[in-house]
């Protein structure tokens, strides 16, 4: 009798029947598959009770949480976009969990970031510590700040909210020699430059499009905010003469117009070269788009220190490559002089410059009381915990007599020597750099925004306001970082084409 295949295959079943086996198939544990069950099954359950407790919006926002928190814990590259995307959208936002000290959504970035580094050096995947000798001095500044931190504990008590403001600042100023290690290519530093100017035009059109908006829409967008730790209510800033043109100002995510200016011109300044330059990081179209998008809302802020500290940059942009630019900021210049609505914002210039306004006059206060601090403890300040003498407080609009009254003059001393260094070693290899196609602008934008936070710093405290403004001063830190490394690189990949050359002859 022939044997077809089906006669075969049911013989086959038929014995496996009998022997048990096909049963013992059938019934076996598979602890692999059960677990994967399980798991599906319990954050379906925990996403459907969260979806009734606090609506679909924050369960959303949960899914994506904890998917951005595995890319950021996988990627190393991915973790700092995460960290420039919450700094440019989410800077004051807090992680939706109530315990004792609730992280800023800054903190899991940056934390995230720091992690997945220190693993890969555990781990073996990263070798040859790569420095400059800028380093030393960064980490010389940071060992001040801290022994300044611990000196003023001698007069006020440390708190866990000063303690962890010590601790970010601590990771926001690591991030220098980590990034100068972490930039090991020039087309890794580019590609970061790309994400930086993304997340900063993306800040801009946010800013825009809420001032655009009616003033009662807007303000219920930014209280949906408040489950993220914002402030709720009140929340769109207007100037003090109501009634005036353009009365609101601009905050976008950043709560305080001035920080939000702040941030801006920084991004602005990374993102000018790229509109002359012969390799942009991005299309140049969208770059210019992005920024004029950013000088929009800059000037929507009524920030008149972001504003000057903008013009800054532009100016050293232009002395040390493009002069066109120089060209184009008169014609603006000029323009702005006859155009309706930015009368006012020139005389609210003028009004500052001769300290006849009502905010001047604030800082001018403010300036004699820091100045007192000072003299009384100049050393090595007072900390941050706060002041020993009650007639005195910290709280001035200056970055430079902040950092004297945290850490004295041998504080600010140090915080300008970090500064004059990044500038000197870029100096010293400026050659280098300027033969470079692939960065010499992202060198020259970088060096932009660190004249305008140098500027800046006259004005206003958020770049170095360890207690309210951690995103401005962590983005300070990060842009030298990055300087630093495309100086590196540039110093590098010259050294690589003379060696190059040399074996070749």
């Amino acid at each position: 009798m022939e044997t077809t295949p089906s006669t075969f295959k049911r013989r086959y079943v038929l014995r496996g029947l009998q022997s048990g086996s096909l049963e013992r198939m059938l019934h076996a544990p598979r602890p692999t598959a059960i677990v994967v069950g399980a798991a599906i099954g319990l954050l379906g359950g925990a996403l459907a009770l969260l979806t009734v407790l606090a609506g679909p919006v924050m369960a959303f926002g949960a899914v994506l949480g904890l998917g951005v928190g595995l890319y950021v814990l996988t990627d190393l590259q991915g973790a700092l976009y995460a960290t420039l995307g919450v700094i440019a959208l989410l800077p004051f936002g807090n992680l939706p969990v109530n315990i004792a000290v609730t992280p800023t959504l800054l903190d899991a970035a940056l934390g995230g970031f720091l992690l997945v580094y220190a693993m890969q050096w555990m781990t073996g995947q990263r070798r040859l510590f790569r420095s400059t000798p800028v380093t030393a001095v960064a980490l010389g500044f940071t060992m001040i700040m801290l022994f300044a931190f611990f000196m003023g504990l001698r007069h006020a008590p440390m708190t866990s909210r000063v303690l962890r403001n010590v601790a970010e600042m601590m990771l926001a100023l690591v991030m220098i020699p980590v990034l100068v290690d972490v930039m090991r290519d020039p087309r890794t530093l580019r590609r970061v430059i790309a994400v930086l100017i993304l997340c900063g035009g993306a800040a801009a059109f946010v800013g825009i499009v809420l001032w655009l908006l009616p003033d009662a829409t807007a303000e219920a967008m930014l209280n949906r905010l408040g489950r993220l730790g914002y402030p709720v209510g009140g929340v769109i800033r207007y100037r003090e003469t109501y009634g005036a043109i353009l009365n609101e100002r601009a905050i976008g995510t950043w709560v305080d117009p001035n920080a939000y200016g702040g941030f801006l011109l920084m991004v602005g300044a990374v993102t000018a070269p790229q509109v002359f330059a012969r390799e942009p990081v991005l299309d140049r179209r969208l770059v210019t788009g992005i920024l004029g998008l950013i000088g929009i809302s800059i000037f929507l802020t009524d920030s008149r220190g972001a504003m000057l500290s903008l013009g800054a940059a532009f100016a050293f942009i232009a002395a040390m490559r493009y002069r066109k630019l120089l060209l184009i900021m008169a014609v603006a210049g000029v323009v702005a002089l006859f155009l309706p609505f930015t009368q006012r914002y020139i005389e609210k210039f003028e009004a500052g410059i001769r300290g006849e306004d009502v905010e001047t006059q604030m800082r001018f206060g403010e300036y004699r009381d820091a100045l007192t601090l000072i003299e009384r403890h100049p050393v090595i300040g007072v900390g941050f915990s706060g002041t020993p003498e009650i007639d005195l407080y910290l709280g001035v609009a200056n970055t430079y007599l902040t950092v004297a009254s945290n850490a004295g003059l041998v504080g600010l001393a140090a915080y300008l020597l970090l500064f004059a260094s990044a500038f000197g070693y870029g100096l010293a290899h400026y050659t280098q750099i300027v033969a470079n196609n692939a960065l010499r602008d992202v060198w020259l934008g970088l060096a932009a925004a660190l004249i305008g936070v140098l500027v800046g710093g006259v004005f206003d405290h958020f770049y170095f306001k360890i207690d309210s403004f951690q995103a401005t001063m962590t983005f300070v830190w990060i842009v030298m970082g990055l300087m630093l490394a495309a100086t590196r690189l540039a110093q590098d990949e010259t050294s690589a084409g003379a060696a190059e050359a040399a074996v070749s002859d």
